[in-house]
């Protein structure tokens, strides 16, 4: 077993060490994204382990060693960890976990703190937390973000978005039920074959992939029934985790819907371009600002390609560049509302509706100040701005119903189903 250390405060590190035999458990937010990513990371060496694990003793888990009004998706990933750690199918003596850190005030950058608390009260106070972040929040010997990792990461995160939007716009229309779904596992298996290989990852390589992608997609029999097209938008996680929207995405499909998720790339973009502004306006390191002024260049970069390709095939629809989406929240709220989401989430809301998906779910936790202001907050005044906007938001938490928020959005539907045939 590998020697625990830890630094000046207490923090258990994941060391050299632990990187050769220990098994990281990653919660799965992205199914697409994230099964393509983690080849990045067995490529450099590491044993990644998504959890997709989703039953109800989760939540009481999380429950127990959170307080119920810290944000739903702290309580939901701290509960899916620990019922791993006390699963009996990994050694916890051999098991690290990684968590996403935002690094801004949002409670996104607590979520660490409040995991080795309930790690400590649960005891399994010797296993180490990795965060995952671009802000050198903290570091651990056994695990660091390089460039190269950086870039093939973003790889793994343009590929999932394209396989999202294409997906969710053939699966509502296939003649074969299943051909989808056929097709975009063999899509995620041949990029993850290439990523296995270490390629795929340039500019050159994206770019093929995208086209073949693309071909494959607008190749699949299609019959282009009129339906309720719906974007669903809202905090990150509960957007994007089936477990925390209650498998919302197949509710929409299964309600004859044509769905839209934004894709990832957007809201990285948002969150680096927030780390320049800060330094611009407040100061900072010119190092950090150098470096993320980089990043989201080639973010910018990868970005042009991903819209270039899907405009040769016009069966798509597709959202805005990110720098696109600033005018479009002027007189709305200011660019400088970076907490959370910030303006980025009424934004996404103003895309979908000038890309024809004027229904909209906000998905948002019960409790989470910046997306409530952000938007619920916003939804009348974008109502103001476009009648025809149809957008319920709806709180998710341990204690919300699935049977009551199905219903509030089974009736935004039947204004949607009406609209549809006016």
């Amino acid at each position: 077993m590998a020697t625990i250390k830890r630094d000046k405060n207490g923090r258990i590190l994941f060391t050299k060490e632990m990187k050769k035999d220990y098994t990281i458990l990653v919660p799965d937010m992205l199914p697409i994204h994230f099964n393509i990513m983690r080849h990045v990371f067995e490529n450099a060496g590491y044993k990644i382990e998504l959890l997709d694990t989703a039953h109800p003793e989760i939540k009481q888990q999380g429950l127990r060693y959170v307080h119920n009004d810290t944000c739903y998706p702290a309580i939901l990933v701290i509960g899916q960890f620990i019922d791993a750690l006390e699963s009996g199918k990994y050694d916890p003596r051999k098991t690290a976990l990684m968590i996403m850190q935002s690094g801004g005030g949002c409670r996104a950058s607590n979520y660490i703190h409040l995991l080795r608390k309930a790690l400590e009260k649960a005891g399994f106070d010797y296993v180490p937390v990795i965060s995952f972040n671009l802000s050198g929040m903290e570091s651990n010997p056994g695990f660091s973000l390089t460039i190269p990792l950086i870039r093939k990461s973003v790889a793994g995160v343009i590929y999932g978005d394209l396989l999202m939007l294409l997906s969710n716009q053939t699966r509502a229309y296939e003649v074969e039920k299943g051909d989808t779904d056929r097709l975009l596992a063999q899509c995620i298996e041949d990029i993850s074959e290439q990523f296995r290989q270490n390629k795929g990852f340039t500019l050159k390589d994206m770019e093929q992939n995208f086209m073949n992608i693309l071909g494959s997609f607008a190749a699949i029999p299609m019959e282009r029934t009129p339906k309720v097209k719906v974007g669903i938008v809202g905090e990150i996680y509960v957007k994007y985790a089936s477990f925390a929207n209650n498998q919302l995405e197949k509710f929409l499909a299964e309600q004859g819907c044509e769905v839209m998720v934004p894709g990832l790339l957007g809201f990285l973009m948002f969150k680096v371009d927030a780390r320049i502004q800060d330094v611009r306006i407040y100061g900072g390191s010119w190092v950090k600002l150098k470096v993320a002024t980089a990043l989201l260049n080639y973010f910018k970069k990868v970005e042009k390609m991903f819209m270039d390709c899907v405009d040769k095939f016009p069966v798509f629809t597709q959202l805005s560049a990110y720098e696109d989406t600033k005018p479009l929240v002027e007189g709305l709220i200011g660019v400088g509302n970076r907490m959370g989401e910030g303006w980025f989430l009424p934004a996404e809301m103003i895309e979908l509706v000038n890309h024809g998906y004027a229904n909209i779910v906000c998905t948002q936790p019960f409790g989470c100040l910046p997306t409530h202001v952000c938007g619920k907050g916003m939804i009348h005044k974008i109502k103001e701005w476009y009648p025809h906007a149809n957008i319920v938001p709806i709180d998710y938490d341990p204690g919300a119903t699935k049977v009551n928020q199905e219903n509030r959005i089974k009736l935004m539907l039947a204004v949607g189903r009406e609209a549809l045939h006016t």
